[in-house]
C-alpha cells in the first residue's frame, strides 16, 4: 500500500506539467494568441 502512493504522486504531476507544456505551446501560435485576445476585448 505504500509503494502506491508514490506512483499516484508521480502519476499526478506528470498530467500537470503535460497540461502546463500543452498550454505554453498554444501560446507560441501568434494567430491563437490573436484571437484569443479578440475574444477577450469583445466582451468589454
Amino acid at each position: 500500500m505504500t509503494t502506491r502512493r508514490p506512483l499516484v504522486r508521480a502519476a499526478i504531476w506528470t498530467a500537470v506539467l503535460a497540461a502546463l507544456v500543452g498550454v505554453f505551446m498554444l501560446y507560441l501560435r501568434p494567430d491563437l494568441v490573436f484571437a484569443l485576445a479578440t475574444q477577450v476585448w469583445n466582451c468589454f
